[in-house]
């Protein structure tokens, strides 16, 4: 073969830390969810995130380089496959490309798993609060799979609030399936149904329940309508991850609960995932 021969032979673009897309679910047209091939030597503990992306051609340069944003792994810890649930954003760098994935397509994945939302962050308690909003629910959606979750907690109470009600269909569908799921009930054993409280509210279109999460808590509608008590350090856990706005208003209100923020290193009463903004 002469050079000139072999330079005009296309070159197969080569793509780091590669992860095939196994499906791929529409809920709304501003949302989706996708499966993945899991690297072999993954760890990860339920609740943590990693970057993940697609190799993009640089306007200015034409190289080819990976484009990654970081996302919650909404599977749990020994699931096969990797879910991830995300937001469409029209010109959003990446998710204008993202969304547009399909089985047998492939995407960039760092295998290095971090993040706050993860059991070790908090100290032993009777009940655990998830609050999320929009796709804020991915890291939740692998907590409530993890055994563990059940196992240390009395109660888990998962609210999560969207603008309308068939942005609620992925969390749905999820809290149907674990109730359903035989192998959980069979860990966890009596009373497991009764452990986990799902509240899902909408913020403009009419649902069941209607109104952002903080203010169902400051009017105190979010107790009675559970039959909970308010937060309180002594019995009470949360995990937050939501929009920036949302997750900053709803810091200030577990501190008025006396509850402090708590940390890998510095296990406490509750954590926010400041990593992700939906």
């Amino acid at each position: 073969m002469t050079d000139s021969a072999a330079s005009a032979k296309p070159k197969t673009l080569v793509i780091p830390d590669a992860q095939t897309v196994t499906q791929v679910k529409h809920w709304t047209d501003r949302l989706f969810s996708f499966r993945v091939t899991r690297p072999a030597t993954l760890r990860f503990r339920s609740g943590e995130f990693v970057m993940i992306g697609l190799m993009v051609e640089d306007e200015k340069t034409g190289k080819v380089k990976p484009l990654l944003r970081a996302y919650s792994i909404a599977s749990p810890s020994w699931d096969e496959e990797l879910e991830f649930y995300s937001i469409k954003v029209q010109d959003g760098p990446l998710t204008s490309r993202l969304q547009h994935i399909e089985p047998g397509d492939q995407i960039v994945l760092r295998p290095k798993p971090v993040g706050t939302l993860v059991h070790d962050a908090l100290l032993p308690g009777k009940r655990i609060w998830f609050f999320a909003t929009g796709t804020g629910f991915a890291p939740f959606a692998s907590l409530l799979r993890d055994p563990q979750t059940y196992e240390d907690y009395d109660e888990v109470i998962i609210t999560h609030t969207c603008r309308e009600v068939g942005e609620l269909q992925y969390g749905k569908e999820l809290i149907d399936e674990i109730r359903n799921d035989e192998m959980l009930a069979e860990l966890i054993g009596e009373g497991f149904h009764e452990k986990l409280r799902y509240y899902p509210t909408t913020t403009r279109e009419e649902s069941p329940k209607m109104g952002r999460i903080t203010d169902l808590m400051r009017s105190g509608d979010v107790f009675a309508d559970l039959g909970v008590p308010e937060l309180t350090p002594e019995t009470d856990r949360a995990m937050v991850c939501g929009n920036l706005a949302f997750n900053l208003e709803i810091k200030d209100m577990l501190e008025d609960y006396g509850l402090e923020e708590g940390a890998n290193s510095d296990p406490k009463h509750y954590v926010v995932e400041k990593a992700f903004l939906d």
